[in-house]
């Protein structure tokens, strides 16, 4: 299959497309679902298309915990299948659909209790590991172990002595997970869905009780036009509700948003070598191994404010960091902080007031003639949910339809993968990269590898660091606008690369060189770079000012100074 690129002009004649003909199917949301969705139909040979109304992955499919799990908490609430359904698409994704941007990583479950605890969690994580072997997809990873004390603090020195009596160690898996629902999105469009960003959905065409399609606004033109579409799948994620709205159905369930914040510190601001997973008192709480970094999280709060940008606030941050801090021996502190980012999950409400029991399984329903809805799960069901939202439209399409075949189908970059990772260094020489450089993009780009190191053939400026945020390449960037769908600051620096949480200064040292190197490939005026720059110094002034804020009232306020730099009218 040959990579599809999401250049501006493969956006233009996408628009065109799903104006000009009527689909099969339109997905409006570009996360992970709709992604997913997108693929899923286009795999079908359906006439497929799909968007955005901002980036790809700009709400919750970018702020996860970026883990691909089967949930281990959720065994104590005896819910074996979802556990088993999300273990076997882990497995899928690490051996099959993703091995370059999905990989497994330890982690270390302490115990402060002798007796009892190591009996009740040991079973629990031999379950976990069993479930997983019963779905045929342990992915390679290795069975849990039990540790004594001395021999988790051998793993992680960071950890107080006092803080465990013993540990098990077990293994799940991670991922970028804004780079995957791109690579989702980008495949859905490498076999034949048009994809679009920044095309926000207005309103629903109807023919009396019938959805038709939609009326979509290019936001970045302005223009309005017309989707016809025999099957119009409602993937909104935390916007779904809004979206039923418009075709006076709330539907038959409700989605309720949860945040969830995460930290980013620097990884020698904690030995170790392996992620935790704590205990609170109304969740559990991750360390999470994430290259030069950390993520801790997450929080678990109702949110009823914007949801373009949920807010983390300042008690948000001492939240997590004093229940992290429980267990360490050198405590972090504010001043430790790279990053902070905040997501909501779309819950399915009714099940429970606590947001953290409420149900993560999915739900899809034909609310009415031509709209089908699908809302709930987690990151890792994601392509099992797709599968059952187009089942769901397929069933009402006047023709006969293949079932679904995405279990089987790699995402852009998995094929060769391994053999070129085998090859690293050949390529480190022929290229002049260090070899750690090969290892970073190949975990980014797997086999696209190539068409990143085209540009810097092209140009030898590209291989160089980009300032302020040495860990990426300028290539990177140019890369992001040319062929990943970037359009703006926003979109380079927290979604195709993660500059915004990894860097002290939030991007700001590495922004003016972003919109230099993006603006002949986006087209951008002098007038347009300097407003793009103002914009995203803007949005980070904001978001320090939102996480001093004492509350989330407070904090959202603070967030909203900051307006979206394509406004979403």
């Amino acid at each position: 299959m040959r990579s599809v690129a999401l250049s501006p002009a493969y956006r233009e004649a996408a628009l065109q497309a799903m104006r000009s003909i009527e689909l099969d199917v339109l997905v409006v949301g570009g996360g992970v679902v709709g992604s997913g969705a997108a693929l899923d139909a286009a795999t079908r040979g359906l006439v497929v298309g799909l968007v955005e109304a901002r980036d790809f992955a700009s709400g919750t499919s970018s702020r996860s915990s970026k883990l691909i799990h089967g949930g281990l908490r959720y065994l104590e609430m005896l819910d074996f299948r979802l556990v088993h359904e999300a273990l076997t698409e882990r497995g899928l994704l690490i051996e099959k659909l993703a091995p370059h941007l999905v990989r497994p990583v330890p982690f270390l479950y302490p115990l402060t209790h002798r007796v009892w605890e190591r009996f009740y969690a040991g079973a629990g994580v031999a379950l976990y590991d069993v479930l997983a072997r019963v779905s045929g997809r342990r992915a390679g990873l290795p069975i849990h172990r039990h540790l004594t004390r001395r021999g988790a603090r051998r793993l992680v020195p960071a950890l107080r002595k006092d803080a465990l009596v013993g540990a098990l160690k077990y293994y799940d898996a991670q991922v970028d997970d804004a780079r995957h629902t791109l690579f989702v999105a980008r495949t859905a469009a490498s076999y034949g869905a048009h994809v679009a960003s920044r095309a926000r959905v207005i309103g629903l065409l109807r023919e009396g009780e019938r959805v038709t399609g939609a009326k979509v606004r290019d936001l970045e033109s302005g223009d309005t036009f017309d989707v016809r579409a025999k099957q119009v799948v409602n993937a909104t994620g935390v916007w779904t509700d809004e979206t039923q709205a418009m075709a006076n159905e709330r539907g038959q369930f409700h989605v309720r948003a949860s945040k969830g914040v995460h930290l980013v510190v620097p990884r020698d601001r904690i030995r170790g070598d392996a992620g935790l997973i704590l205990r609170t008192e109304k969740s559990v709480l991750f360390v999470i191994p994430w290259g030069r970094h950390w993520i801790i999280g997450t929080t678990d709060t109702d949110w009823r404010l914007d949801l373009a940008h949920p807010a983390a606030s300042a008690a948000d941050i001492d939240y997590l960091l004093d229940h992290v801090n429980a267990v360490l021996e050198q405590p972090l502190t504010h001043e430790d902080v790279e990053g902070v980012y905040a997501g909501l999950r779309p819950l399915l409400a009714g099940e429970s007031e606590s947001t953290s029991t409420l149900s993560r399984e999915h739900a899809v329903a034909h609310t009415v003639p031509g709209l089908v809805v699908v809302a709930g799960g987690k990151y890792t069901t994601y392509r099992v949910m797709a599968q059952d939202a187009i089942d769901a439209a397929v069933y009402a399409l006047d023709k006969k339809v293949p079932p679904s075949v995405t279990a089987d189908v790699p995402l852009l970059g998995a094929e060769g993968y391994a053999a070129l990772r085998n090859s690293r260094n050949v390529l480190a020489q022929t290229y002049g990269l260090h070899v750690a450089r090969i290892d970073h993009l190949l975990g980014r780009y797997g086999s696209l590898i190539h068409e990143v190191l085209a540009l810097v053939a092209d140009d030898p400026s590209l291989a160089e660091p980009v300032t302020g945020a040495p860990d990426y390449l300028r290539a990177e960037l140019v890369y992001a606008a040319s062929h990943e769908g970037a359009r703006h600051l926003d979109d380079l620096l927290a979604r195709r690369t993660r500059i915004s949480i990894e860097t002290f200064d939030r991007g700001l040292g590495a922004v003016e060189e972003a919109a230099e190197l993006v603006a002949p490939v986006l087209g951008w005026s002098r007038a347009q770079i300097d407003r793009e720059v103002e914009h995203y110094r803007k949005r980070v002034e904001a978001e320090r000012e939102s996480q001093r804020m004492p509350d989330d009232e407070t904090a959202d306020s603070a967030r909203m100074g900051a307006p979206d730099v394509v406004p979403l009218v």
